[in-house]
């Protein structure tokens, strides 16, 4: 499989591009970020350049931390030669959201959950459903005061999806107007500039891109 080194640059202008393309500050108008580490970390703070601050205060961006790219690798290694039905490892939690703090509070917000890839999904399908658990246990604590549960929504936001089969599936409200791709691409290895050794090689080598 043929590598495909982007560089910041690039990342920095696929961005903007896909707010103004896709009207992300006009239509989904998200308040708040939620990156998933370590490859969401940095498009989210590019992505937070070009939205719109809300209450003149800059869009805050929450982080957590969902392992399985890196553990999916080392164990498609190690089970090579296996049968087809020897069970992939589970997407786990090694971060998550503190609830008990009011900034942190996603009930009435507009969610924009951040990725470098969207791959297999099963990573972002992950975190559509713990954050909307913790959404419904959060709403039940309002009914239960008797108060009244804004609505609240979830949307995606990648540098790159590629064109496979998913092993797992986004809810259609979110595929429906609120997942944004910078890029749609075949199945290729894509090489980060956060992961280079050498900055001004992956540079260089990020330009013969032609995706």
């Amino acid at each position: 499989m043929s590598k495909i080194h982007v560089s910041y640059n690039q990342i920095h202008t696929m961005v903007k591009e896909t707010v103004d393309s896709m009207h992300l500050n006009e239509d989904f108008q998200p308040d708040i970020m939620v990156a998933i580490g370590g490859g969401g970390f940095i498009p989210a703070r590019i992505l937070r350049t070009f939205l719109k601050k809300k209450n003149n205060k800059n869009i805050s961006i929450q982080a957590i931390g969902l392992s399985l790219y890196e553990d999916l690798e080392i164990w498609k290694a190690a089970h090579k030669d296996d049968e087809p039905t020897a069970l992939e490892p589970e997407v786990i939690k090694t971060q998550w959201l503190n609830f008990d703090s009011s900034e942190t509070s996603l009930i009435g917000r507009n969610i924009l959950i951040v990725d470098e890839v969207d791959d297999t999904r099963r990573t972002l399908a992950y975190a559509v459903r713990e954050l909307t658990k913790d959404l419904e246990i959060e709403s039940e604590k309002l009914r239960a005061q008797g108060k009244e549960v804004p609505e609240t929504k979830i949307g995606i936001f990648v540098l790159h999806n590629k064109l496979k089969e998913k092993r797992e599936q986004l809810p259609d409200e979110i595929m429906n107007g609120r997942y944004f791709a910078c890029k749609q691409m075949p199945d290729q290895w894509l090489v980060y500039p956060w992961d280079a050794l050498d900055i001004e090689d992956h540079t260089e080598k990020s330009r013969d891109n032609t995706y």
